[in-house]
């Protein structure tokens, strides 16, 4: 029996599935110990109670001033997130990973944003194998080899959040789980070419939806991306399932996509921490992630790996992305 449906079975009704998570929209009141936080570093409104203030009802169209601090924000976060990226390996805790992502944060001057975030306790997301998202470091959780693992960092500069995250290969994973991790990372960047100003949100899901259905896989459709700035969450809303959203964006927008592909059917349960969201079956997701620019001619990806020769967005071709 997987994880995911042992857990069903023990929990009940504190596990909270897929069909009634909407319903988990309050505050998570858990305090989070902000350790190693110093006092002089500019933090979000949550930090200290984990209490989220409110989103604007609208998504935010940013000045360039806005954009400014956005991008310094983003660059901050893709720093961090390299930094982990060399530290995953073959008998490294998720906890040591937290420590390592906290302690980078720190040093650049920012705050790691999920720290404290409705009571998460940790300052990053991670989440391995069969772990859909939210995971939560631990001592426990040793990397194997063949394992595959999502790291989602964000951090706080200056009054403005960056988000981006990555899944990893640890050692020598099967081919189906590079075929899942290829495909997933396809799923985004086609995504990414197709967004401009005026165009319509819902042929980010119709896109992503495509692949992955193409590729034999499945998008875990309740976890969205998210407008992003000065709030961490909020409007617009990013589906990455095939939908009918008339709504189109505007240059100025930043928002992420992050979009979560499983190898098996996307139900899923949340663990009695929680946040931890386990699948049922017992297969493994993959997830990336994005923070973009919404311009005239296109999106600029703000948290874009200029350390790695990564694709940028002009050379994407969305004809290449079969995941083989």
């Amino acid at each position: 029996m997987s994880r995911g449906l042992k857990v069903l079975s023990k929990l009940k009704s504190k596990a909270v599935s897929s069909l009634n998570l909407k319903n988990k929209s309050q505050n998570i009141t858990v305090k989070a110990i902000l350790k190693n936080v110093p006092s002089h570093l500019a933090q979000p409104p949550y930090a200290m109670n984990g209490i989220v203030p409110p989103s604007p009802l609208q998504a935010e169209v940013k000045t360039s001033s806005e954009i400014k601090c956005m991008k310094e924000a983003c660059a901050v976060a893709r720093k961090v997130l390299n930094t982990a990226r060399d530290f995953v390996k073959v008998g490294v805790s998720t906890e040591e990973i937290d420590q390592i992502v906290h302690d980078a944060a720190i040093e650049r001057g920012v705050y790691p944003s999920p720290l404290n975030y409705k009571g998460f306790p940790k300052s990053v997301c991670t989440s391995v194998n069969d772990v859909v998202c939210h995971g939560i470091p631990d001592t426990d959780t040793i990397l194997k080899d063949g394992d595959i693992i999502n790291v989602d960092v964000s951090v706080y500069l200056k009054g403005f959040h960056g988000d981006l995250s990555e899944t990893f290969l640890v050692g020598n994973v099967d081919d189906g789980g590079k075929r899942l991790v290829s495909v997933t990372k396809d799923c985004l960047y086609a995504a990414i070419n197709v967004c401009k100003h005026n165009e319509r949100f819902s042929l980010i899901g119709k896109t992503i939806s495509d692949i992955a259905k193409r590729n034999g896989f499945h998008v875990v459709p309740n976890f969205i991306g998210h407008g992003i700035g000065r709030y961490f969450h909020g409007p617009p809303d990013i589906f990455h399932f095939e939908n009918e959203n008339l709504d189109r964006m505007k240059s100025g927008m930043t928002f992420t996509i992050e979009p979560i592909i499983t190898e098996g059917f996307p139900d899923f349960v949340i663990l009695d921490d929680g946040w931890t969201c386990v699948s049922c079956d017992g297969s493994r997701s993959a997830q990336f992630e994005h923070t973009i620019l919404i311009t005239d001619n296109g999106a600029e990806i703000l948290t874009v790996d200029n350390t790695t020769g990564c694709q940028t967005l002009l050379q994407y071709n969305t004809k290449n992305s079969g995941g083989n």
